[in-house]
């Protein structure tokens, strides 16, 4: 079958589950005990072994609605010309969102819009992969009349219009190449949340802050929550570990009422926080707005659990925010999170990606490096999370390099993962997993290379083998939580 005429012949849906929780990788005051999971989606075509790779992340059990809701788009997949897909993503994204049976169950949030975010994501990567490019470049090189023709703009135009969407994005292109080149040199600046899970000890905490550090990072970022004597105790010991030249954001993962959000955070202002993060429930427009006026001059940030580009534009237009959190895998894909981007450009609001869990370090750094080069054209006060787990099960990992985003080179949306580790970690049925069912002493063997850090991959290299050692698992019985 020739490229021009090769269609989508199959939609693949993979439970993938990693066991995090037994080392407490991951561990927040709201989310004590997550697996970092993917509902793992792969679309198919006869084109040259032409694939396009894509999911949505949760962490752990909610994989097995996330893999029904993917399941679901099938029929409007399937049969649909590879090439006007690719070059017309937006017209999926439109008939994804337009079903409208299935659009009664958010309309446009929850598990069914992520779903769609997982199938639009895996097409933009076949689209990125075709045209021999990763696809922040893609993006970055678009004719901006495109890139705005990709965009729902349907309840967000007494904010933004197309017009002036199209105006930033002539105007951001002015000097991309050259930043393009300055990318590609230096890299995006990072920080990392590594040290700062709420289930580790204070050495573990103190040893990984202070390596932060060392590894170039300027930032670094602390779970709190669940106690405030706790926090008290772990931000003046990661203060004392990285100096006062390091930014320190917390990150309270929606734990508390506005009130207590205030209270708490202004607790902790001693340890001079430059951020405090998701404070209260992700859907308070105005409790957000209420907490910034509260506890300034700490800045408040959110967004990982934002469900779609009108409550960020409502967050935007009501001044809530100080730091906007998009992530690559909650909304419905590459074309919601262009709006987004464009909406914090004409707000003025920096934009800090959420990412961690299960690749979305992989893909967010795509959606920042095309901000850096096309639109905002800036990384003052910009940086991308960064979590050091999971990353060698990617065919394409990311790679820190001094406390920076390394620009990926590859073609596609960093997005394949390893055939190892989907025959490893599928659940039920996956090699870990059916060990773990009928031995769970034997299956430990294999949780020691699940936050090993990847180090540069060959993509035509074998998966990475499963016993190396886990860098950040504790060293003594001291760290041991």
């Amino acid at each position: 079958m020739s490229a021009t005429t090769a269609r989508i012949t199959a939609v693949d849906t993979y439970d993938i589950r990693f066991p995090t929780s037994r080392e407490l990788d991951g561990s927040d005051a709201m989310n004590p005990d997550p697996d970092y999971s993917a509902a793992y989606v792969v679309l198919r075509t006869r084109a040259d072994g032409d694939e396009g790779h894509g999911f949505a992340f949760t962490i752990g059990r909610g994989n097995d609605v996330q893999v029904a809701a993917i399941d679901a788009l099938r029929d409007h997949v399937v049969g649909r010309s590879v090439t006007e897909l690719c070059a017309d993503p937006g017209s999926l994204y439109r008939d994804l969102i337009g079903d409208s049976q299935l659009r009664w169950l958010g309309p446009e949030k929850g598990v069914m819009h992520m779903a769609v975010g997982a199938v639009v994501n895996a097409v933009w990567d076949l689209a990125a992969k075709r045209a021999g490019k990763p696809l922040w470049q893609l993006l970055a090189d678009a004719d901006p009349a495109w890139l705005v023709s990709q965009v729902d703009f349907r309840y967000l135009t007494d904010a933004l219009t197309p017009d002036e969407a199209l105006e930033l994005l002539r105007s951001g292109r002015q000097g991309g190449p050259d930043r393009a080149a300055e990318l590609l040199r230096r890299g995006y600046p990072a920080y990392t949340t590594s040290p700062g899970w709420l289930g580790y000890s204070d050495g573990k905490l103190t040893r990984l802050a202070e390596q932060a550090v060392a590894d170039g990072f300027t930032q670094i970022k602390l779970k709190v929550g669940a106690d405030l004597a706790d926090d008290v105790r772990r931000c003046r010991a990661a203060r004392e570990a990285v100096g006062p030249d390091i930014r320190l954001a917390i990150d309270a993962n929606q734990r508390w009422d506005v009130a207590e959000a205030i209270e708490w955070t202004n607790a902790l202002a001693e340890f001079d926080p430059y951020w405090i993060e998701e404070p209260t429930s992700p859907d308070d427009v105005l409790g957000h707005a209420a907490i910034r006026r509260g506890v300034h001059p700490i800045k408040v940030a959110t967004g990982e659990h934002v469900q779609n580009r009108i409550v960020f534009k409502q967050l935007l237009q009501a001044g809530a925010v100080d730091i906007l959190q998009l992530d690559s895998a909650r909304v419905a894909g590459v074309n919601e999170n262009l709006a987004i981007l464009l909406l914090a450009a004409k707000f003025g609001v920096p934009v800090c990606p959420h990412a961690g869990g299960v690749g979305l370090c992989e893909l967010v750094q795509h959606l920042s490096m095309f901000d850096y080069v096309a639109l905002s054209g800036t990384v003052e006060n910009r940086v991308i999370e960064f979590v050091d787990h999971l990353h060698q099960h990617f065919l394409d990992p990311v790679v820190i390099d001094r406390g920076h985003y390394r620009a990926p080179t590859a073609p596609g949306f960093s997005a394949a993962m390893h055939q190892a580790t989907i025959d490893t970690y599928t659940y039920p049925d996956g090699a870990f997993w059916a060990a773990d069912l009928a031995n769970p002493a034997e299956a430990k063997d294999h949780l020691k290379d699940l936050t090993a850090p990847a180090a540069p991959t060959d993509l035509t290299a074998p998966a990475a083998p499963t016993d190396q050692a886990d860098l950040t698992a504790p060293t003594d019985q001291e760290d041991r939580v």
